[in-house]
């Protein structure tokens, strides 16, 4: 049903990026941890050390393929004074010693005549070993609470034996309003979805067309991302429907794109509201919805910017918090998008750049952070 204008939402004033991110803080509670499997935990915040229960290796190991030797037994072996050795027994990499060696002699090193073995170089305790202990010792922190888990983490984590951790990764429940099939809308929402799985969360699909009062106050997540709903259309009732279900911290952000955006409570977890265009819901996202995901992870956002030099000039409203896309060129990176982001340049963008409130803006020849897209 259309909502007669005098009912309609409406912005009363457009909220500094910088307040809405104190208040979201302040909302924020970081979410109990919950135990996960190591491949499953990836790219969430450890809420517990992870420690190695026992040394790696337990005992020693070949670290090449040769023969397991006394090293003492080796000692006066060169080219042309071999050293009988009957007994050399041939280790491929990763067996273990035994008692019947302390060093590994390289394969070329020895050579075998009516079934007895000769060494003709001298090797040291220790040499082609991997020692006890060598890879991790018993008790060794091997990433500490508070820090995100990567994929090299979870590497060393498996192949030390390590099965899982205590971790925090929010589970976000990504909605959009309306019933059928909606190209941006549904463009949006697997944007997100992906999004918010690279930065440590867990997103929870919505079946399109549910009433937004049950996906703001549904249970089973930490976190809602609703999707289109935010202006003042005739259609347009999220940001009513939050104020139903909840409380409305903030409608109108002095962001662009994305100025409609709102955020508020509902059933005690966080929901951002985000406009239902593609441009306004990947700068939403990534300045306000990255800072509430991290907020609920106990964590910091990982930043991978790196500095450039614009080759042209970006102007800005003062008062507004903009993102700017760029294309590198071979002087630095040129803005190709501002205000309005075409889909086209979304695809065809290397990165973004935020143009402070403060600011007009930056002349040719400025250096910027350059971020990438996700």
């Amino acid at each position: 049903m259309a909502v007669p204008p005098e009912n309609r939402q409406r912005i009363a004033r457009l909220t500094p990026l910088d307040d809405v991110l104190r208040r979201l803080g302040a909302c924020l509670v970081a979410v109990a941890p919950r135990e996960m499997r190591a491949a499953s935990a990836l790219g969430a915040t450890l809420a517990q050390n992870i420690v190695v229960a026992d040394p790696h290796p337990a005992t020693p190991l070949a670290l090449i393929d040769g023969w397991a030797v006394h090293a003492e037994t080796t000692v006066d072996a060169g080219a042309y004074t071999p050293v009988p050795l009957p007994a050399a027994r041939e280790v491929a990499v990763g067996e273990p010693l035994r008692t019947d060696g302390d060093a590994v002699a390289p394969l070329e090193a020895m050579t075998w005549r009516a079934g007895k073995g000769e060494v003709h170089a001298a090797v040291t305790a220790g040499e082609g070993v991997l020692m006890a202990g060598t890879d991790a010792g018993a008790g060794e922190v091997l990433r500490h609470a508070g820090h995100r888990l990567r994929a090299i983490d979870v590497a060393a984590m498996l192949a030390l034996g390590v099965a899982g951790a205590q971790v925090r990764k929010p589970r976000l429940r990504v909605a959009r309003v309306g019933r059928g099939r909606n190209d941006i809308l549904d463009a949006i929402a697997d944007w997100l979805a992906y999004a918010i799985a690279a930065d440590g969360g867990e997103p929870v699909a919505a079946r399109p067309g549910a009433e937004i009062g049950a996906l703001l106050s549904g249970g089973g997540v930490d976190g809602v991302v609703m999707i289109g709903g935010t202006g003042a259309g005739s259609h347009d009732d999220a940001v009513h429907a939050l104020a139903r279900a909840g409380a409305v911290e903030t409608h109108g952000i002095a962001l662009s794109p994305g100025e409609t955006a709102a955020f508020g409570i509902a059933n005690a977890r966080p929901v951002l509201l985000i406009p239902d265009r593609l441009d306004a819901a990947v700068t939403i996202w990534l300045l306000i919805g990255r800072a509430m995901l991290a907020g609920l992870r106990g964590g910091t956002i990982m930043e991978t910017g790196s500095e450039s030099v614009l080759t042209a000039k970006v102007a800005s409203m003062v008062g507004l918090t903009e993102v700017v896309l760029v294309r590198r060129v071979a002087e630095g990176v040129e803005p190709i998008a501002s205000r309005y982001l075409p889909l086209a340049t979304l695809a065809q963008a290397d990165g973004w750049v935020v143009v402070p409130a403060a600011s007009e803006g930056f002349p040719s020849g400025a250096r910027v952070n350059v971020r990438a897209l996700p």
